[in-house]
């Protein structure tokens, strides 16, 4: 970071404010560059790198820029508040409300802007979607998937669990009549849970459908965590699925890196890091190049030059042979990633809660 770059920025930013109408600008403007984790606090961070010699100057520098937006910013609000004060005084109250035409425009939510262009994606590469339920039992969201008994995941403190209602079993008993199948006795008699992810819509894919397999389960799932910026107890993924003869982890491989550069740029790399979940072996956790940074180092990606999206690997033997499956003649890979940590990190969102709240000054920025 240097000087000039200081400068630069400095003008672009006040230039920004100047040429402002709207209240909603503004909103958007101080998200961007003046709160804890906007623009002008990362170039605070980056003045670790400037040398001994040019740190004062920078310093002093950056302290200016600070101060000059700042007070441009709020001499901007009170100009444009006063302007909306004296627009309402010229306001009719008794006049009737327009009506908005049936036909007015809207947008997507940046959620499903998201998962929709993941869907298209992994579509064009021959993918069929799989849809499943949101309350399950344990033998789908935690037995079939090989996780022992003991397993974290089972606490009560990670699972919302169900209490069935009285007329529950003639529910799931009529349900299954329709598909032509009998009520399975783990839906009747096991614990019932909300899905703690899309991966049992995986194993009643593997149930009703002999391989080969080729298919993505999007939806949402839920999990007992206290709402924060970086966490929410309902949220999205995207899951996928491939069972075929002489499926490998190359062809995992080419499928996640096909897939990134379709979607964060085709200048997009990726690299697989050894990990471990209990429905795969092997297990890799995927890290694509910064799209930000161009993979250099910068805020997002913590200055390593790589972001963490999701976890991947092999199905687990177990899992093939639990689904009547034989492992020795089938293979497998699944994969999987939440789709608002994604839409976060492209849209530049630090706060999951925001993608949730439907303030509309929010959401009119996409």
């Amino acid at each position: 970071m240097t000087l000039n770059e200081i400068l630069i920025v400095r003008e672009k930013l006040l230039a920004d404010l100047d040429a402002m109408t709207g209240a909603g600008e503004l909103d958007a403007f101080k998200l961007a560059h003046l709160t804890r984790k906007g623009t002008i606090a990362a170039m605070f961070d980056n003045l670790r790198a400037v040398s001994k010699e040019e740190k004062p100057l920078a310093g002093k520098e950056l302290n200016l820029l600070r101060q000059s937006v700042e007070e441009r910013f709020a001499e901007k609000e009170q100009l444009l508040g006063a302007r909306r004060q004296e627009g309402l005084s010229h306001i009719d109250l008794t006049m009737p409300a327009r009506t908005v035409p049936v036909t007015a425009p809207g947008h997507e939510h940046p959620l499903m802007k998201t998962l929709n262009e993941m869907i298209s994606i992994f579509e064009r590469m021959g993918f069929a979607v799989e849809y499943g339920p949101e309350t399950e039992d344990d033998e789908h969201n935690f037995g079939k998937l090989n996780f022992p008994p003991d397993h974290p995941a089972r606490d009560m403190q990670d699972t919302f669990f169900v209490k069935p209602s009285a007329d529950w079993g003639a529910a799931v008993g009529a349900h299954h009549a329709g598909e032509g199948t009998g009520a399975s006795s783990s839906m009747l008699t096991a614990p019932l849970l909300l899905r703690t992810h899309t991966s049992p819509v995986q194993i009643r894919l593997m149930e009703k459908q002999k391989p080969p397999i080729r298919a993505i389960m999007p939806g949402r799932v839920y999990r007992n965590e206290a709402a924060s910026a970086r966490s929410s107890a309902a949220f999205f993924q995207i899951e996928g699925l491939v069972v075929d003869r002489g499926v490998t982890m190359a062809d995992l491989k080419g499928v996640l890196l096909s897939f990134a550069r379709h979607f964060f740029g085709s200048d997009a790399k990726i690299r697989l890091r050894p990990s471990f979940f209990p429905f795969t072996e092997p297990s890799a956790e995927m890290d694509v190049s910064c799209y930000i940074c161009g993979g250099k180092g910068c805020r997002v990606c913590q200055n390593s030059g790589w972001l963490e999206i999701m976890g991947a690997g092999m199905v687990h033997p177990n899992v093939l042979s639990g689904c009547g499956i034989d492992p020795e003649t089938h293979s497998g890979y699944a994969f999987g990633f939440g789709i608002d940590r994604t839409t976060m990190m492209r849209y530049g969102v630090s706060d999951i809660r925001d993608l949730y709240e439907n303030d509309y000054r929010f959401l009119e920025q996409f």
